[in-house]
Formats: structure tokens, sequence, C-alpha cells
């Protein structure tokens, strides 16, 4: 088994990057590269590994959705009591990891965190399906629960309570956006060769430094 998953590996050969190539901002970096990969074809091109450091100073990893990015940063969406939500209280630095297999591509983040406005916040959850509006009603995430049943039942009465619609943002639940202070560009090349353009924000502004990979 171990033998068979050493001898798994891949030569990549679809593009490079260099400094020269590379924009002097790092968002105006991602949006050409967003731009791609959402031409791309790839499912749950969205999709990126939130990270952070839990009570016993642990790292603990999830996939989560962006769901919109400015100048300033990146945005998504959460119940403020999950695990996460706890970490990010107490610990308000994250890593994110956006892999797009496709492209051959990462993107690597590290940054501080910080909840948007409720209004930002509900805004965004009004243009969620009524479904999910009501999921997070109904879902006391990352609790211990007893059963599946528990979940459906909470789901269904929730359901009930909401059927004309008009479901209110609840109070636990809303959006952070992460303040990026480092970002790194990683493009697979040929020969384990990788490309990899690291942006750090120091003294107010965006250095640029090409990283051995």
């Amino acid at each position: 088994m171990q033998n068979d998953i050493a001898s798994i590996r891949r030569d990549y050969q679809m593009a490079s990057l260099d400094e020269a190539a590379s924009s002097a901002n790092p968002m105006d970096q991602f949006t050409n590269w967003w731009e791609e990969a959402t031409t791309s074809n790839i499912d749950e091109v969205n999709a990126f590994v939130l990270s952070t450091i839990d009570a016993n100073r642990a790292p603990a990893s999830r996939v989560v959705l962006l769901k919109g990015y400015t100048l300033d940063g990146f945005i998504f969406y959460t119940n403020y009591d999950s695990n996460k939500g706890k970490e990010i209280a107490a610990n308000p630095i994250v890593a994110m990891n956006f892999f797009w297999k496709e492209l051959e591509r990462q993107v690597r983040i590290t940054g501080t965190i910080k909840k948007i406005s409720a209004e930002e916040s509900a805004e965004y959850f009004h243009s969620r399906p009524l479904g999910s509006q009501v999921g997070a009603w109904a879902s006391p995430q990352s609790q211990v629960i007893p059963n599946r049943d528990f979940l459906e039942k909470n789901f269904t009465e929730q359901t009930e309570k909401y059927k004309e619609g008009n479901v209110p943002l609840p109070p636990n639940w809303g959006g952070y956006m992460v303040y990026p202070t480092q970002v790194e560009f990683w493009q697979g090349r040929s020969s384990r060769l990788h490309d990899r353009i690291r942006y750090s924000f120091e003294n107010n502004q965006w250095t640029k430094q090409r990283l051995a990979p």
C-alpha cells in the first residue's frame, strides 16, 4: 500500500510564473488567477482550506467557500459559535489555501480576520436559498448532537416556523473578512522546480520575492 502511494506523481508543465509577469499587488494577481480559474471548469472553484489555532495551540483546518473579495481581503460566512468561530475569537490570525489542480496552481494566504458588518451579513444571508437560511437556525454547528433525527427535527420545526419566508439573520451567524499580510502564488513546474512568488505587507506596502521550491 505505501509503495503504491509513493509512486503517485505528476510532472507539471502547463504554465510558468515570474516576477516580471506578476502584478505589483497580490489582490490584482489573485484577480488574474481567479478569472482564469472561473473559466476553467473547476468544480467548487471558490473552495479553500481555512486553518485556525485551537485552545490547545494546535492547528485546525477545514474547507469553506469564498463568497467575495475586495482589494482589502477575502470574505466567507459561517456560524460564529462554531469551533472555527471560537478559535478566530481567541486568535484572529488565520491561513487560507486555494488549490486549483486543473491549473496546477495554489494560492496561500496568511492574514488577520475580522467580522464584517451585520448589514453586509444580512444582505448575503437573504440571498441564500430558503433551505440554507432555515438550516442556519436548525444546526448548532460544531456542538455534539444525539443523532441525525435531532438535526432533522430541528430543521422541520424551523421550516414550519418560517414557512412564510422572511427568515431573520441569526445573531450568531455572519461573515468574516481575512486581511492578508502574506500571499504566495505557486505554479507547478516540471521536475518539481515550481515557481513561487511571495508577497509580504511590510511598512504599509507590498514587497515581492521569489522562493525556492
